[in-house]
């Protein structure tokens, strides 16, 4: 069809701006729609680009939910706080907390507490880190006491505790052989810590039930940790197996290798149960096949991996079973083996269980120089380790030998504790040196050590059966308001007076006791003193003591009331001197013109307002004008 010239001029203008306009870029759509694809591994591979790059950038649709607020949820005042993260020991924290380590290095915890207690509530707060640091010094060195104390600061200070803290309270607790409280500690930790307990937790319990005898609730303890998803862990089974040996129940100790044996597929690499296998053998009188096992751990080719706590659970097993030749001979071995930091064979409890052998083979002077020889593997011995052969040297007769040891203690950095004490006081009685154990008990009191009161009557028993019964009023007037004794201390005292006619200073005992308060002297203790009285014919003196005492008492609380009155009476004539006197009428003045006695408070008040408007006055007039006629005048007016 032929164009006119006017439509054809038209649509080239047409097709010219088209052209001219700026077309936008095909979308991806479109060319995905051009887009053909030689193989379908081409179309594959495109495809897997497209999705990697809608994982990378989102649909708007999605960008924009994201990017929509989520409604601020308030966080729960009641919900536990999650203790700190290693991360926050950094910069000062950092700082004070390796101060503190090196206080803990040169044996000053005393300092190191102190430190921690005192940053507590300053610019740089101590981490939990810091606090578990000087609590685990404390625990090495057997202070308790100490311990708790720190414990119960950082807790009233709002430090949150994480799982080491809690291991470090019940291993505490089970140390001073207070298995409930522990086993109640582990229940909180159960029912409110925001964290569940770690294998480390099952371990110090297990130990610590089976070190109190307590081999039942470990084996229930077990039967726990397995039922919370925790994996078999053949130091918790060491545990129990060597409290089974302890109790001489052979049967015990195989039945729970096999269990072991069955949840870990048939084989048993951790050779920390060897000892407990080869004691359940010498139990049943197996001695060959004991040894079988003994020679299968340590081949050269054996699987299994004898670490120090292993070997040291073998050595006991042939020391306590007459093998101290092949024990001897695997220390040796032990010894060359060891080569911290990459091998380590050797640990202090070695060194521990071969002073035991030597010393049951009567060897003391080897034990007191492998004790001696234990620097040179950079092992130091600690409180147990010096207790335990100043035991042994003290029950063979070799005090001088014990007592040498306890003065090297402190060249050491090792201070003694209250068992040290008693080990050398006991010594000192059994070769009647009585002084000499007073002298013990003496310096364990002034080195801030609490004594107990079992080892208070230790030292009056042994003072009063060497007839040093004055000493042993000295100390009991010493110790009496330090300790809560019972009535058998009491008794135990009294009872030695009496023996040598001391009746008086019973009476002041009794006397001390009454003034104090009425409940120490129970009615066992008066007829126990009346009886012992009666048969000097001196029953009487206790009465007229008691009713000397009541009258006295009944004469103090008349002055305290006496007192009492005094003072209100004063306090009601300052306030009468202070209000005027027109406040104060008769009863029947009162009664009769209410309305009087109101006009009266309002003119009181009023008289109240103008004296301290002239006070201010006054107090003004000084200041301005500084006269001092007429500030004379002011203050005669005032």
């Amino acid at each position: 069809m032929r164009l006119l010239k006017p439509s054809f001029l038209i649509h080239l203008k047409a097709l010219t701006t088209a052209q001219l306009r700026p077309t936008p870029p095909p979308s991806f759509i479109y060319l995905r729609l051009l887009t053909s694809f030689a193989t379908p591994e081409d179309a594959a591979a495109d495809r897997l680009s497209r999705k990697r790059r809608l994982r990378i950038e989102p649909p708007l649709l999605n960008s924009l939910r994201q990017s929509q607020p989520r409604p601020s949820q308030k966080p729960n005042p009641n919900a536990p706080k999650l203790p700190e993260h290693v991360s926050v020991l950094t910069g000062n924290r950092l700082n004070l907390h390796n101060r503190i380590l090196k206080l803990i290095r040169d044996n000053d915890l005393d300092e190191a507490s102190l430190l921690t207690c005192h940053s507590i509530y300053s610019n740089c707060r101590p981490t939990i880190f810091t606090c578990n640091s000087v609590m685990a010094a404390f625990l090495r060195q057997s202070r308790y006491s100490d311990l708790l104390s720190l414990h119960r600061f950082i807790t009233q200070a709002d430090v949150t505790p994480n799982i080491i803290t809690h291991n470090l309270l019940i291993n505490a607790y089970m140390d001073c052989r207070r298995t409930d409280t522990a086993l109640e500690h582990y229940k909180q930790l159960i029912k409110d810590a925001p964290f569940s307990p770690s294998p480390t937790t099952y371990r110090i319990l297990i130990k610590g039930l089976v070190d109190n005898n307590e081999v039942e609730r470990a084996l229930e303890m077990k039967d726990e940790m397995l039922s919370k998803g925790f994996a078999p862990d053949a130091i918790v089974y060491g545990h129990l197996m060597s409290g089974q040996a302890k109790n001489s129940n052979a049967d015990g100790v195989f039945e729970l290798y096999e269990e072991l044996k069955e949840k870990l597929g048939g084989l048993v690499s951790d050779g920390v149960v060897c000892g407990s296998v080869m004691k359940g053998y010498f139990l049943k009188g197996m001695e060959k096949e004991a040894m079988e096992c003994y020679n299968e751990a340590l081949s050269e080719d054996s699987k299994i991996k004898m670490t120090a706590a292993a070997y040291n659970s073998v050595l006991d097993a042939l020391n306590k079973n007459g093998k101290f030749d092949e024990a001897l001979k695997l220390f040796e071995r032990m010894m060359e083996e060891h080569n911290p930091p990459r091998r380590l064979a050797v640990n202090l409890g070695s060194f521990n269980v071969m002073i035991d052998g030597y010393c049951a083979e009567g060897r003391f002077k080897d034990a007191v120089a492998i004790f001696k020889n234990m620097g040179a593997k950079k092992c130091n011995p600690d409180k147990l380790s010096y207790n335990n052969l100043i035991e042994h040297l003290c029950n063979n007769g070799l005090l001088a030998e014990g007592e040498e040891l306890y003065r090297g203690m402190s060249e050491k950095g090792v201070s003694p504790d209250e068992s040290t004490y008693v080990l050398l006081m006991d010594a000192c009685f059994k070769e009647t040196r009585p002084d000499d154990a007073a002298g013990y008990y003496k310096t364990m009191v002034e080195s801030k050590l609490r004594p107990s009161l079992r080892v208070y009557n230790k030292l009056i028993d042994g003072l009063v059966k060497a007839g040093k019964v004055d000493e042993a009023k000295s100390f009991f007037e010493m110790m009496v308001g330090k300790l809560k004794m019972n009535d058998e201390s009491y008794k135990f005292m009294m009872k030695a007076l009496f023996d040598v006619r001391k009746q008086d200073e019973v009476l002041k005992i009794v006397g001390a006791m009454l003034r104090d308060g009425a409940s120490d002297f129970t009615a066992e203790l008066q007829e126990f003193v009346r009886e012992e009285l009666r048969k000097e014919g001196r029953e009487e003196d206790l009465v007229k003591l008691m009713e000397e005492i009541e009258w006295e008492k009944a004469e103090a609380l008349a002055r305290e009331t006496e007192a009492a009155e005094r003072a209100k009476a004063s306090a009601r004539a300052a306030i009468s001197s202070l209000i005027p006197s027109r406040l104060f009428g008769t009863k029947e003045t009162e009664e009769a013109s209410p309305v009087a006695t109101g006009d009266a408070v309002e003119a009181t008040f009023a008289e109240i307002g103008s004296v301290n408007a002239s006070l201010g006055a006054a107090v003004q007039e000084e200041n301005s004008a500084g006269a001092e006629a007429k500030g004379d005048g002011t203050t005669e007016q005032t």
